[in-house]
C-alpha cells in the first residue's frame, strides 16, 4: 500500500512562521488576483510586499479585489518593463529579498534579472515545481518546466544543482536528495541524447561537478518511480523507486509530466525560479490560493537557506 503524502503544503506554509516575512517586490500587480495573493500572503506572515508598477492600475486592481492597500508601499512605474527593471535593481541593492511575478509575462521579469548581473549566480536560471502527489509517498521536485527549452549537458548540470540546493533548503539537514534523470529507456543509447546526457551527469556527480545529491540515470519513468518496475528490469539503484527529484529531458516533457500529474493525478504543484541570488515567485491566475501561498513559502525557505550559507 502506498503511503500518501498528506498536507505537505499546509505543513510547509505553517513552518514558515519561524522566519521573518520576506521583503518582496511584487512586479506589476495590476490584476485583482495579484492583490488577493499579496494580501493573503501578507496576512499569513510570508511576505512584506512592495508593489512595483503603475500606481493607478494597482489601486484599481485593489478596488476590484475589495482590499485596502493603504498600508503597502507602492513604487510607481509607467509600465511592466520598467516595473521589472526597478524591481531587479531593488533586489540587487538589497532593498528586497525576493521577487514575485504579477500581471506581466515571465520573460519580462526573467530578462530584468539576467541583465542585472549582480543578481546572477554561476548557474543558469531554472524553474522547479514542488509537487504533493496523492499516490506518491513524499514530496517530489520536478524540473525544469518553464525556463530552459532544450537544455544541453551544461545547462542540465545547472538544473540538477539548482534542484538539489532547492530540496536541501526545504528539507534541511545534511541529507542528499535522490535525483532521477529521466529518459524513454534505462540503458544508454547513442541515438537517444537524453540517455547520453544522463550518463554524463552521473559521471559529473562522481567527479564533484554536481554536489550533494545521489544521481542516477537514465531511468524510464516507470522504473524511476516504482520499486517493482525497477526490480523487474534488474536495475540496482539507490534512486529507482524512491526519487526526491525528477529531471525530464527537456521543458516540454517536464511541463507535460507536471500538468499530467496535476490534472489527472490530483497533485498540487507550486513553482519557483532558482539560480538567482533571490528567489523568484511565479504564480498563475489559474492557481488556487493555497498554491500561490505555497510558492511564497518556497521563497521564504530558499531565502532563509541562502542567508545561512546553505548554498551559493
Amino acid at each position: 500500500m502506498v503511503k500518501k503524502c498528506v498536507g505537505c503544503f499546509d505543513k510547509a506554509i505553517e513552518s514558515c512562521s519561524e522566519h521573518q516575512a520576506l521583503r518582496t517586490a511584487v512586479v506589476h500587480p495590476v490584476r485583482a488576483v495579484d492583490i488577493e495573493t499579496v494580501s493573503e500572503a501578507t496576512n499569513r506572515g510570508l511576505i512584506d510586499p512592495v508593489l512595483v508598477g503603475p500606481a493607478a492600475r494597482i489601486q484599481s486592481a485593489a478596488e476590484e479585489a475589495g482590499i485596502d492597500i493603504s498600508s503597502f508601499q507602492i513604487v510607481s512605474t509607467e509600465h511592466s518593463h520598467e516595473a521589472a527593471q526597478v524591481s531587479a535593481k531593488m533586489a540587487a541593492s538589497g532593498e528586497v529579498n525576493a521577487l514575485m511575478k504579477g500581471g506581466l509575462h515571465s520573460d519580462e521579469i526573467l530578462h530584468a534579472v539576467i541583465v542585472t548581473r549582480s543578481l546572477m549566480t554561476e548557474r543558469r536560471l531554472s524553474h522547479a515545481y514542488l509537487m504533493d502527489i496523492p499516490t506518491y509517498h513524499k514530496p517530489l521536485v520536478i524540473t525544469d518546466a518553464a525556463v530552459n527549452i532544450s537544455p544541453d549537458l551544461d545547462i542540465k548540470a545547472d538544473i540538477c544543482q539548482n534542484a538539489i540546493y532547492f530540496w536541501r533548503a526545504l528539507f534541511g539537514g545534511n541529507q542528499k536528495p535522490k535525483v532521477a534523470l529521466l529518459a524513454a529507456v534505462e540503458t544508454v543509447n547513442g541515438k537517444m541524447q537524453a540517455t547520453i546526457d544522463a550518463a554524463c551527469l552521473c559521471k559529473m556527480a562522481e567527479r564533484g561537478q554536481i554536489l550533494d545529491g545521489i544521481i542516477d540515470g537514465p531511468l524510464a519513468f516507470d522504473n524511476a518511480i516504482s520499486v517493482e518496475a525497477a526490480k523487474s528490469k534488474g536495475i540496482v539503484s539507490e534512486v529507482a523507486g524512491d526519487p526526491d527529484i525528477l529531471i525530464p529531458p527537456n521543458l516540454e516533457s517536464c511541463n507535460i509530466l507536471a500538468k499530467q500529474l496535476t490534472f489527472l493525478g490530483n497533485a498540487k504543484a507550486a513553482g519557483i525560479i532558482l539560480g538567482a541570488r533571490v528567489p523568484i515567485i511565479l504564480t498563475s491566475r489559474a492557481d488556487s490560493i493555497e498554491t500561490r501561498l505555497m510558492s511564497c513559502a518556497l521563497a521564504v525557505k530558499v531565502a532563509a537557506a541562502r542567508t545561512r550559507g546553505a548554498f551559493k
